[in-house]
């Protein structure tokens, strides 16, 4: 008679983090998301953290244009290879051939709506596939309208303007992630480099 097989809860495997900034740090080989009305400057700070060349696919009939020199505080603007695409569809399909390759460190898709989940899915498993058979290890990052919301990411980032008369700033809100609860932080850049300081959640 065979003993039955027991159930256990083990943590799931490791993945190398990137970092970010003061400890914060996003798993690569996965997608997650990012969403607010600084949702696009959070992507440059993933960026400027990431490896190797970073492709950022867009809708073409979008009428907003990234402006290289508003990039520049967050990552150098050579590094960024823009993709227009022409049809809904063709933006999900972009970001899951590119991150399938492996060649980049950071695919951004900017999404005039949520994502399916099996759309998402697809998308994690071509990062895992780019991370084992590419150069570089891709991280996935879903830009998405309003509250966000997109199903099947690792985690879900928010950001918005938090500017002072005298200073820039940002608030970041984790919102969702696995393995860890929602926080917030208060992101300002200095002389040595961006700053993260606790703040409290909002109300």
């Amino acid at each position: 008679m065979t003993r039955p097989t027991l159930l256990t809860r083990l943590p799931e495997r490791a993945r190398p983090l990137l970092p970010l900034v003061a400890g914060l740090g996003l798993a690569q080989a996965r997608v997650h998301e990012g969403c607010g009305t600084a949702r696009r400057s959070f992507a440059a700070l993933v960026a400027g953290a990431a490896p190797g060349p970073v492709i950022w696919i867009a809708p073409a009939w979008a009428p907003e244009r990234l402006n290289p020199e508003g990039l520049a505080r967050f990552v150098e603007p050579g590094r960024i290879l823009f993709v227009a695409a022409r049809r809904d569809e063709d933006l999900l399909w972009c970001a899951e051939e590119a991150l399938r390759a492996g060649c980049a460190g950071l695919v951004v898709a900017e999404l005039p709506a949520l994502p399916g989940l099996t759309p998402v899915r697809r998308l994690q498993l071509a990062a895992e596939t780019g991370a084992a058979e590419g150069r570089l290890p891709p991280l996935g990052l879903l830009l998405t309208p309003g509250a966000g919301g997109a199903r099947g990411v690792e985690t879900r980032w928010r950001m918005t303007p938090a500017h002072a008369p005298d200073a820039e700033g940002w608030r970041l809100e984790r919102l969702r992630a696995r393995q860890d609860p929602p926080a917030c932080w208060h992101l300002s850049q200095g002389a040595g480099g961006w700053c993260a300081d606790p703040a409290p959640l909002p109300g």
